[in-house]
Order: structure tokens, then sequence, then C-alpha cells
């Protein structure tokens, strides 16, 4: 998103500061530069009626350092234009940075009262920004004299993103274009909220109350165990209670016996936010329509081409292309899955065909007679303190860095784990990572990345380092039993980890090019391809460890989940491709007479989705692209970037797993570079050629592998 552009990065020149009482200075931490150690946020001094006087502050702030700019009387160049504009306003800076942190992992009841206000303000200081046309001319003549005023490389790709995000947010467009555009970015910006806010009370509101233990057959003891401990806090002791969070939702679906438990948790979850007053099919509508009104204004046919134009697939037809590649073998794999699930379904009794809510369970239950493999035999393998143990040292052994845990940090919750990464042979110190791992009702579904401060320049003409946080909803502790983690939540460790690597080890020296400031179709490549190492037989041998005994993993038991891997990998890719694919069909839209499950229901047709296989988020909690912008029209970089991971990581394991050199390409040209050259380029020198979609394609298992080379083990 344009924040973390145009509002947080760096600028080695005296900027003026907007006046604020001393006395307010004092009681607002956001209104000065923070004391703390590394410019962690002083949370425990963060009250929630800080932010709307800190954001006001900051809109002020970067609004005379605007003025700043466009009243300089010298020659546009890069030091008097574009620098200013990586750091307008560091008060906005801090308190965006929390803010954001807070709607997505702490937006208790007095904060989302507060968001309310502060959102379109937020929206108001960024069009102040992008749609100033006296700013954006001069950085139209920077950019029009790029190679004549003696700037590097970077400071040219600099100055070309600013004028194409400026252009492409609107800046080009006519005054009475503007003042439209203005108006839609207002209301999408208030839709938004209201969607987030439907889906948090839609999600917190749904139970599923159990009363007989019978009924709880099949299910794993720490589930159960969950399920005691949430009846028990909601007053009714005695009972089981299960939620749609994932750690309470996904094992009902893969491991209960009950087929009416299944499928009441199976239509709680996809008719989320679907009814009463969190139905978020009106809000969706309207979102709809106003999209297909902002691409006309920015003179595009329709949302997706606007929005896809802007990375590497440049154009929908591009991206859907990708995806029929993956989904059209998948679809086809995923009704060879179907075939052995009813087999198994017939031979065991049933008298049943197989729908939507019987996929995990039966699926599960192939892979166990098929592979003598269930996914509960590796849980007690996976303590989640062994499992950060692994991903630390996995890290260390590529990168050369290491976690040293900061107890006396300042964090936002006690929850919260902070660490100083440090290079680790010198003890330098690199970044400041957090981990936020365990379900609460404050704290939004899913897992996710992103940092507080990015590394580049700043005000003081000094660098500093990033401020990353990794945030989760895994499996909690249950009475004596650590967290055990699901074989899915060790993947999402190593993935979210995979994306504060990209900003932890970011060398890039403007903020507006750090970190995962990169293309939105490139920067999962560097979270997915660190699933792999995950589990792999090396390093699961180094953490995996039984919570009780402190066996290390059995080989055999590693032996049977790869065998077991390849299994289900149809129905995974359909519900992805599938949901990226009704994302590009709603961004083309034309935003005439929505009907939110109709639409839903002509797109799985028209692609030919399974009847089996739903799509991964329906439109009422597909948060990635109703949430906000972020992924809108963009879910399908999911698969795009996959292609990026399949063949990079076909280069590791030919080369080893931890090859020096190999490691060290990786960390050079993709996780330092940041977007300091052409993502494509970046990727050509790491692998030595273009992305090849076959290798996603052997990777899943729907083509045969690559036959190994000769002299290789």
């Amino acid at each position: 998103m344009i924040r973390k552009y145009l509002t947080a990065a760096a600028v080695a020149l005296s900027l003026a500061a907007t006046t604020i009482p001393a006395m307010a200075q004092e009681s607002n931490p956001f209104l000065s530069d923070y004391t703390t150690e590394y410019q962690i946020p002083p949370f425990d001094k963060i009250k929630t009626s800080d932010f709307i006087p800190a954001i006001k502050a900051g809109i002020a702030e970067q609004e005379q350092n605007i003025n700043n700019i466009i009243r300089n009387r010298a020659v546009p160049d890069f030091d008097n234009t574009i620098l200013p504009l990586e750091n307008l306003s560091p008060i906005l800076d801090r308190v965006s940075a929390v803010f954001y942190l807070y709607d997505g992992a702490l937006s208790t009841d007095e904060f989302a009262q507060m968001s309310e206000e502060a959102i379109p303000l937020l929206n108001q200081a960024s069009n102040q920004m992008i749609l100033n046309d006296l700013l954006f001319q001069r950085i139209k003549q920077v950019y029009d004299n790029r190679t004549k005023l003696g700037m590097n490389k970077v400071q040219q790709r600099v100055t070309e993103k600013y004028y194409r995000q400026f252009a492409e947010m609107g800046a080009a467009l006519s005054p009475e274009k503007k003042a439209e555009l203005v108006k839609v970015n207002d209301e999408l910006s208030r839709l938004f909220i209201q969607f987030n806010k439907n889906l948090l009370k839609a999600t917190n509101d749904f139970k599923i109350v159990v009363y007989d233990k019978e009924d709880l057959a099949g299910l794993p003891a720490s589930s159960i165990a969950q399920a005691a401990e949430e009846a028990k806090a909601r007053g009714l002791d005695g009972l089981w209670v299960f939620t749609l969070h994932a750690p309470s939702r996904l094992p009902v679906l893969q491991a209960a016996d009950n087929r009416g438990l299944r499928e009441a948790m199976y239509r709680g979850y996809t008719t989320l936010a679907t009814y009463g007053d969190t139905n978020n099919y009106p809000v969706i509508e309207q979102i709809i329509k106003l999209r297909a009104e902002k691409a006309h204004i920015m003179g595009f046919d329709n949302f997706a081409q606007m929005m896809t134009s802007r990375v590497m697939a440049k154009t929908p037809e591009a991206a859907e292309n990708l995806l029929m590649q993956v989904f059209e073998p998948a679809v086809k794999r995923s009704a060879e899955e179907v075939k052995e699930m009813q087999a198994y379904v017939d031979a065991n009794g049933g008298n049943f065909k197989i729908a939507p809510w019987d996929y995990y369970y039966y699926a599960d239950k192939v892979k166990q007679s098929k592979y003598n493999f269930d996914e509960s035999e590796i849980r007690p393998y996976l303590a989640v303190d062994n499992v950060l143990k692994g991903l630390f040292n996995t890290a260390e052994r590529l990168y050369g860095i290491k976690m040293v845990e900061m107890p006396n940090a300042p964090k936002y919750m006690d929850q919260v784990t902070v660490y100083d990464v440090q290079d680790a042979k010198t003890g330098e110190h690199v970044a400041v990572f957090m981990t936020d791992y365990f379900p609460r009702a404050s704290k939004r579904q899913g897992a996710w990345m992103e940092q507080m401060q990015s590394c580049g320049l700043y005000a003081d003409g000094k660098t500093r380092r990033p401020i990353v946080y990794n945030v989760g909803n895994f499996t909690p502790p249950s009475g004596d039993t650590p967290a055990l983690l699901t074989l899915d939540e060790l993947e999402t460790t190593f993935h979210e980890f995979g994306h504060a690597l990209q900003a932890i080890l970011s060398q890039a020296p403007y903020r507006s090019l750090a970190g995962t400031n990169v293309d939105r179709d490139y920067v999962e490549m560097c979270s997915q391809i660190n699933e792999h190492w995950g589990t792999s037989p090396e390093v699961m041998k180094g953490f995996a460890k039984h919570y009780k005994t402190g066996e290390v993993i059995p080989d055999e038991l590693i032996e049977r989940m790869q065998a077991a891997g390849a299994f289900n990998q149809g129905f995974t890719a359909t519900e992805l491709a599938g949901a990226a694919l009704l994302d590009l069909n709603w961004g083309k839209h034309n935003g005439e007479n929505v009907n939110v499950p109709e639409f839903e229901k002509q797109v799985a047709e028209k692609i030919g989705m399974p009847e089996e296989i739903t799509y991964r988020y329906r439109s009422p909690y597909f948060k990635h692209i109703f949430g906000d912008d972020g992924y809108a029209s963009g879910y399908y970089t999911y698969l795009w970037s996959q292609v990026l991971e399949a063949d990079g990581w076909e280069l590791f394991e030919e080369k080893g797993i931890f090859d020096p050199k190999t490691a060290a390409s990786f960390k050079k040209n993709i996780l330092e570079s940041g977007d300091t050259e052409d993502a494509m380029v970046l990727f050509k020198r790491f692998r030595g050629h273009e992305p090849d979609v076959h290798a996603l394609l052997r990777l899943r298992g729907f083509e045969p592998k690559k036959a190994a080379k000769k002299g290789k083990k």
C-alpha cells in the first residue's frame, strides 16, 4: 500500500517542525523521537487517546514540509525534491506504524471506535500528498531529467518509483477528476473499516457448543482441552466450545468423526459475515461499485486492469493465464483425490457422497491409509519453542544472523517476544524482531508480517535498522501441554519469517526501496521459499523433539510425512487458484447489479470449480481483497510467487539446501536488494534464467521431477 512507500523513509536535511506545546509532547509519546533502545515504540506509555492528536499533528507536519518542497526556488533535483519525500512526517510515521500494528493485533473495542476517526484522517494525509499538483510537477521535473542530474542508478529508481506511484494514485488527473477520486477513496476507506469490523465481530460471535463427549470422537486431546478451556472462559464449565479461529476450526474439519459437527463448522465458516448486523454482502456491493468507478477515473476499463498494470504481471490476462496453467491440472488431480476418498467412504460403510465438509477429514483418512501417516503423530514434536530454535538456527546457517532475546524490551502484550537480531560473527545489531503467535479476541484471523521501522536514512542523516514483527493465530498452550503446532502452522511460522528476513536483511539505502517494498507479485517469493526448510529432514532432525521425552523425530516418520506431502496437492492448488480467479473476476466487474453469492456461483461454474471444493476464502471473509486494497486483483500473486519459489528451490535442492554459495547469492540478490533493481533482473541474477512455471507443476507433483544430473546424489 502507498503508506509503506510514501510516509516512511528518510531525508538528510533539516525539515521544519510543527509547533507542539511542551506538555503535549511530554504526555504523547508519538510527538517526539523515542528514547528507547533501537527506537522501539514505548508501548507502556501509549494510550488510545494519543492516536488522534498525533495523527493530526503528523498531518500538519507533513503539510508544512510539502510546502517547504514546493516553495524551494532551486531547480528541482533529487536532494531538494525526492529525498525530502522520504521523511515528510516523522510523527505520522511513528503513529501510523503502531496504529496499523494495533489495528490487526490489538483492536480492542476502544481502539476500534477510535480507528473510525483515525483511518479517514490517515487517508486524508495520503490524499494531501498524492494529489498536490505543485508537488507532483516538481517530481515530474526531476523524473524527466533523471539521466541528466548526476543521480546514481538507485536514486534514479527512487525517482521513478515516486513518479509512478503518484501517477498511479491520480496525481496527473484534472482537478475535477482528483476531487472525484478523493471522494471515492474516502468512501472506500469507510467501507474497509466496516468490512473488517463486521468480520471480527462475526468471527468472535460464532460458537459451536458440544454437550456430549461422544461427539468429540476423533479430535486430538489438545483440541478437546482447548475447547474445554474456551467453554470455561464463557461460563460453560463441563461443556466444549469451538470457534472459527483456525486452531479450533481446522482440527474439527480434519479429525472430528461426527459428520454433523464437521458440517456445522464448515457452514459456520463459509457463511461467516453473511447475515445479521455483520452481513458483509452490502459492503462488498458498494466496494465493487466504487472500485469500478475508481478505475474509470484513472483511465482504465476495470479495476483488475488498473491493479495488474503496476506489477510484474502487467495485465489481468497474463495473471489468469498463469492461474489456469495451475488450476486445470490441479482440478484434474483433485478429481483423483476425491475418487480415492469416495472409495474409502464406500469401503467403510458410508452411504453418502463426499461433500465439502468431508474433504479435510477423508483426505486425512486416505493419507493415513495410503501412506500410514497421521498428522497428529507430528504435533508432539512441534513445540513452538523448539520450532523457533530450528527456524533461527536455519537463518544463522544460511545468512549468518542470530536471535538474542530482549526480555526488558518494550512490548504491546505479555505474549510478545522481542529479539535483537545480530550478526553471528561480530555481534553487530542487524534488526529488532517481534513475535506474537496466539489468538485473542482483539486479534484478526490469519498470520502476517509488517515493519514498524524499515532500514534506510532518517531525518538526522543516520541509517537505522528495521523493527519487524510476525503475528499469528496458532494453537495455544493448554494446561501443562506447551503450544504444539500443526504442520500447517509449522509452514506458516517459516513463511512469515521468510517475509521478516527480507526486511531484516535489507541493505537498500532508501526506505522506499527497502525490505518488502517490492512488487506485490514478487513479495511472496521469500516467504514461500523459506517454508521448505521447515520440513526438510536435515532441519527437522535439529528441532523436532518430543515435548515429553525429548526424543528426536524418527527418520521413518519424516519419510512418511514427505511421502504423504504430495497428497492433496490438487485440493490445495484448486482452492488457492480458485480464490485468485474469483478475485480477478471481481476486479473485472463493471460495478452494476452486484449480487455477491450469485457472482461467486457464476465464477465457479465458468472456471470449473469442483463441487467438493469451495474457494479458499468466500467474499464476505476475503479480507485480503475487501479489507483494504492490498491484495485486491492481486491474490494471484501467491501462485505467481510460487513459480519463483519453486524454481529457486530447485536450485537449492540441486546444490544443497545449505550450500554457502547459493545461500549467499539468494541473500545478496533477493533478501538484501529490496526494490533497488527490477524484480526480474534480480531473480535472473540469482537463478540464471527467467521463472519456469513447470517448476511449480513439478513441485506440486503435477509433472515428473527433473532427472538428477550426472554426478549429483
